[in-house]
């Protein structure tokens, strides 16, 4: 250990592609994708497989008790609080090979590529994989850094259930990772997540590095429209107190109000259900989700209030209408002395870069809270993720994990 540091580092882009397809392997799907959902046995699958390959690295693994792992390859301060690599393991039910997945084994990499060279740090380094960020089996996303961050109460977060009334809890002990180690009592010197862009920007400028600046602010609703069921048949249109006119109303204004905002502004409604749901019977509900997403916390402040004021305006007729916000993540700034170890790294390797704002929330926005924190962007093949379509270029998740080794060790210092 402590062999000097090279102007032009760099990790083994074929060993880490070829980890990303084995892990691949767990979960895959026909159409090439993976269904790894959260605390499933094909999540367990994973997590026992990178914590072989962490055994190997000689890296200490330790869960805490909401199921987020830890490897830690120590550092020449031990008591150093550690720089940490992470993101996550899990996947949407129809997900795709490198979302989450590509950050925790580039770190995994990086720390291959130090133990290769020789190469000591001052403070320790640690490969996070943090339990449920997608929220596809608990919602809401990110439990396991949110409560790590203290943004949710433990509690609270492993009372959250799936659809069949699983636990988090219950599902913890059964795959065996409910930890023993207090969630959140550790410190972090900084957290880095490296991520496929899951965007078109980059493929599109051809730029292979984002330095990203920040991530979006995020809200989530659900809207309820309630009228009366009643025979398709027998029952005359306008005795009808029919709810599915009604959100079509909405539906329409609900985009309106993200296209008023310019191209910052996102609005998607990806649920919409019906009840009792049946071909001849008018529907008594729609429940449709509604997602806003923006930069600014004062320009999510006007969408909300103008759907606020389309779900009064829709109370008429008949049919009740009724707006309940679930969740919502304020806009985050990253560190600036990270952001900047970042884009000192992509320009001393020579790699395209440029600044961009995360259009996805991420555990880094809830990281950010408690430590400095950035993330790093690569194309994925146009911007197609949560997909099992979703791609990226094998130079482009090398060139990631390069920036990755790069910055860490910039913030972490090398041993003397």
């Amino acid at each position: 250990m402590g062999r000097a540091v090279g102007q032009d580092l760099r990790v083994d882009g074929e060993r880490l592609w070829d980890s990303l397809m084995e892990m691949a392997r767990i979960g895959a799907t026909s159409r090439g994708g993976v269904r790894r959902l959260a605390l499933t046995d094909q999540d367990r699958a994973a997590r026992e497989l990178f914590r072989s390959w962490c055994a190997h690295e000689r890296c200490e693994v330790s869960v805490d008790r909401i199921g987020n792992l830890f490897a830690r390859r120590q550092g020449r301060d031990p008591a150093h609080p550690p720089v940490v690599m992470g993101s996550h393991l899990d996947s949407q039910p129809t997900g795709g090979r490198f979302d989450g997945v590509y950050g925790v084994l580039a770190g995994l990499e990086v720390i291959r590529r130090l133990n290769e060279l020789g190469i000591a740090t001052q403070a320790p380094l640690e490969v996070a994989v943090w339990t449920n960020e997608e929220g596809a089996r608990f919602a809401p996303a990110m439990l396991g850094s949110g409560a790590f961050a203290g943004v949710f109460d433990l509690e609270y977060a492993l009372r959250r259930t799936d659809a069949e009334g699983t636990s988090l809890r219950d599902a913890l002990d059964r795959i065996g990772y409910a930890g023993t180690a207090d969630v959140g009592a550790r410190s972090l010197s900084a957290h880095f997540e490296l991520h496929i862009e899951q965007g078109p920007v980059l493929e599109q400028e051809s730029v292979t590095i984002g330095v990203v600046t920040g991530v979006q602010g995020i809200r989530w609703y659900d809207l309820e429209l309630e009228g009366a069921e009643a025979h398709a048949g027998p029952t005359p249109m306008h005795l009808r107190r029919d709810p599915v006119p009604v959100f079509a109303r909405g539906l329409e204004a609900i985009f309106e109000i993200a296209r008023q905002r310019g191209p910052a502004a996102r609005a998607t409604v990806g649920q919409i259900l019906s009840e009792p749901s049946s071909r001849n019977t008018v529907p008594r509900c729609v429940r449709a989700s509604v997602d806003f997403r923006h930069p600014e916390a004062s320009v999510l402040d006007e969408m909300e209030g103008e759907l606020r004021s389309m779900s009064q305006a829709l109370s008429d007729g008949g049919v009740r209408s009724r707006l309940t916000e679930i969740w919502a993540s304020d806009p985050v700034s990253f560190d600036p002395g990270c952001v900047a170890a970042v884009r000192r790294a992509a320009q001393g390797l020579g790699y395209s870069h440029g600044d961009i704002v995360s259009g996805a929330g991420h555990d880094s926005v809830y990281l950010a809270r408690i430590a400095p924190t950035a993330m790093i962007f690569v194309p994925c093949e146009r911007g197609i993720s949560h997909n099992e379509e979703e791609n990226a270029r094998k130079e482009d998740i090398a060139a990631g994990a390069d920036v990755l080794m790069t910055a860490v060790l910039d913030v972490a210092g090398v041993g003397r």
